[in-house]
């Protein structure tokens, strides 16, 4: 199976206001943001700014252990408000073309008994390639295989992936139907959780938002011995004509990824993103941010202040085609 080289593209245009109204007075602050879009085979950056007022003594940006890019700023004069404005534009394709007709092909090979399926590696075949043995040569997609801080192991979650994810199962086919399961499942429900809800509750309550669905599929896929990472980015605000508009559009979103190694798209690059919270393979509607273990490696913005008491925070994103 080969990526098409027609692929569909759209250029998108994307602005994430962050607004901050403190109580009292912050004396200092350090903060980190992650906002600027991945640049790769399957979404070019065209461009990026970043504006913060009040204006920032200190500032500067790297690249993480997952590849992506953060902006470190420091304000050391007083202030009772931080306005943090990031304007992306990028060109998305869409990195899965040609999947359909494979999963297709896959079911009317495995109903006629023919093997290989013709969709990438089954299951127990990726499960074995990322155990461990010693002195085996290190596979960096195991770094997302283990236990994270919002992503426990546990056996709850082993059991409900383990529905999907059998070992003759071809792993797009499988991590596909897990999706469509917890869509089915769990009720999308803003305000009924917040990030320090433990997926276990989400698992038991059938309840949440993006992160929540994400988390929940990252810790079935690591129970049950596959590779899994936390994807951030945005929707498009207001799709095409025709088209039903996608839940979680007005804020960043959150997915995941499954790593598939020869799967057989080159734009991919071994990683199937899924969106639970969708029910969807990613196209064109999706921007990537950032990816990691979860939500804390990939938060849009967090810091240390000194002072402010309580405070209101507003997030604003926008999406829309150029």
């Amino acid at each position: 199976m080969t990526e098409r080289l027609n692929a569909p593209s759209a250029r998108l245009h994307v602005e994430h206001e962050t607004l901050y109204h403190y109580d009292h007075p912050v004396e200092q602050a350090q903060h980190i943001a992650c906002l600027r879009p991945l640049s790769d085979a399957g979404q070019r950056l065209l461009s990026f700014e970043m504006a913060v007022q009040p204006t920032p003594q200190q500032h500067s940006t790297r690249r993480d252990s997952h590849g992506n890019s953060r902006a470190y700023f420091a304000l050391h004069s007083a202030h009772q408000a931080l306005r943090v404005l990031a304007r992306s534009e990028v060109l998305v394709t869409s990195r899965y073309e040609g999947l359909r007709e494979g999963l297709e092909a896959a079911a009317i090979h495995r109903a006629a008994a023919v093997r290989p399926y013709p969709l990438g590696p089954s299951c127990g075949d990726v499960r074995e390639r990322l155990r461990y043995r010693a002195h085996a040569p290190f596979e960096p997609a195991a770094e997302h295989l283990y236990a994270s801080p919002f992503v426990p192991l546990h056996a709850e979650l082993r059991a409900y992936g383990a529905a999907s994810l059998h070992d003759d199962r071809p792993l797009a086919e499988a991590a596909i139907e897990l999706m469509q399961r917890i869509h089915a499942d769990f009720a999308y429900a803003p305000a009924s959780t917040d990030i320090s809800t433990p997926i276990l509750t989400v698992l038991r309550e059938r309840r949440g938002v993006c992160q929540d669905f994400a988390h929940l599929m990252l810790g079935c896929l690591r129970a049950c011995g596959l590779a899994g990472r936390y994807v951030s980015g945005y929707l498009l605000t207001r799709p095409p004509p025709g088209q039903a508009p996608l839940v979680g559009a007005d804020a960043s979103h959150a997915w995941v990824s499954v790593w598939v190694p020869g799967l057989g798209l080159p734009l991919a690059d071994d990683w199937l993103d899924l969106d639970p919270t969708n029910d969807v393979v990613p196209g064109v509607h999706h921007v990537r941010v950032a990816h990691g273990r979860d939500f804390g490696d990939v938060t849009p913005l967090r810091g240390v202040i000194r002072g402010g008491g309580a405070h209101r925070l507003e997030v604003k994103v926008t999406t829309r085609r150029v």
